[in-house]
């Protein structure tokens, strides 16, 4: 197993790697909307789901691998009334590409963030 790290994405803020590799598999950590240097964005949800996948597309460049690679997301949600807007963003990122992907709402996420997701990736 490889411990995936980068100062391009928030550090981990607890006993945990931002993403591992196994297998030629990437398995990510939740990505909360932190910027890289553990500011959390005040934005609404749209602004704090694009802030996700940046944070994403950091661990997955760290891991040798990209969101076209993507065989699997879990996106956590703090309020199902922003479905929409996180399915909109979400949208731009995933546009040809559609993993696999479940969807759930939690009473509570880090930081009181809006939206987390983690994400399976192939490793190229």
């Amino acid at each position: 197993m490889k411990k995936i790290h980068t100062a391009e994405a928030p550090a981990a803020i607890g006993p945990y790697s931002q993403g591992i590799v196994h297998n030629n598999l990437f398995f990510s950590s939740g990505q909360i909307p932190l910027t890289k240097e553990g500011v959390m964005i005040d934005g609404d949800v749209k602004e704090q789901t694009h802030q996700v996948f940046s944070n994403l597309k950091a661990v997955l460049n760290e891991a040798g691998s990209s969101l076209d690679q993507v065989i699997k997301a879990t996106v956590f949600i703090k309020d199902m009334n922003e479905f929409a807007d996180i399915n909109e963003v979400y949208g731009e990122y995933f546009s040809d590409h559609k993993p696999a992907r479940s969807c759930v709402e939690v009473a509570r996420l880090p930081k009181d963030a809006k939206v987390e997701i983690e994400v399976i990736a192939l490793v190229k």
